[in-house]
């Protein structure tokens, strides 16, 4: 399972989340059905509901049965065939997902093959998802995703995750920047001090920084500010003043004008919208 800072970092990771379905069916396989040491650059999401089949995942063997969800990462060598003359009948997808540079399958490890908690509500999820992609309108490619980002939360709900072991060093160093912003939210921070914090070269930092969070880093310092001057107002009696200092602007009309920049509110407005009475 991932610890506290891994979270946090994968969270912020998921602000840039990207995610694209390249084919989705039902299918009744036949008896020839399989494929020997293929390297696909998608991931693949089956839902097995009748018959037999055997997958290899690297040095892996599973055998997916009926209620079962099947994920085979992008990038990863499979081979499968189907069993006892009893092929499979399954919904599936191709689909990428990205976090930052990588594929999402890429950062975190999962077990592969999973019971569907409520396997007809899968069925429906895959049914409407088919039934999208299938149109051509600007709603249905909205709808496509929409529904596969479910899908792939409810298999994320079901799974435990963790970060792949050749991952773990490079979360930390996001880990590190994301507490480096975070502790210092009440003062100037410049793209100098946070390459100096991971060790990286100021103009070698910009380009990390972005690939990995999808935002240059001053934009997401002014994001953090925005977030954490948003909970200081719904959570706190704190005065305008006294969040201004927080969230690092000596001058309170400064901190509105940029408040009303992120948000389209002044801060005064956002509280009363905001604050439960």
């Amino acid at each position: 399972m991932m610890n506290g800072s891994e979270q946090h970092a994968l969270s912020d990771l998921l602000q840039s989340l990207q995610i694209e379905l390249l084919i989705a069916h039902r299918t009744q396989v036949s008896s020839s059905w399989g494929e020997t040491n293929s390297i696909p650059e998608y991931n693949k999401l089956y839902f097995i509901c009748k018959g037999e089949g055997w997958i290899r995942i690297g040095d892996n063997d599973y055998y997916p049965q009926p209620g079962q969800l099947f994920l085979t990462p992008a990038h990863t060598t499979v081979s499968f065939s189907s069993l006892n003359d009893r092929p499979y009948l399954k919904y599936w997808c191709h689909f990428n997902i990205t976090a930052g540079p990588f594929d999402l399958f890429q950062w975190i490890g999962v077990p592969l093959c999973i019971g569907a908690d409520d396997p007809e509500q899968m069925t429906r999820l895959f049914q409407e998802m088919i039934s999208w992609r299938q149109k051509d309108t600007i709603v249905a490619r909205l709808r496509e995703k929409a529904l596969l980002l479910e899908i792939v939360s409810e298999f994320l709900r079901c799974a435990p995750v963790r970060v792949l072991q050749h991952r773990s060093e490079e979360m930390s160093r996001l880990s590190i920047i994301q507490h480096f912003v975070d502790s210092r939210l009440h003062t100037a921070i410049s793209i100098d001090q946070m390459a100096e914090a991971v060790h990286l070269h100021p103009n070698y930092f910009i380009s990390y920084f972005k690939k990995h969070f999808g935002v240059p880093p001053l934009k997401y310092v002014s994001r953090k500010r925005a977030d954490r001057a948003k909970q200081l107002l719904t959570a706190t009696p704190l005065s305008i003043k006294e969040i201004a200092d927080r969230t690092g602007f000596k001058e309170t009309n400064h901190f509105t004008k940029f408040f009303r920049k992120e948000t389209n509110l002044t801060p005064t407005e956002y509280r009363t919208a905001n604050t439960l009475t």
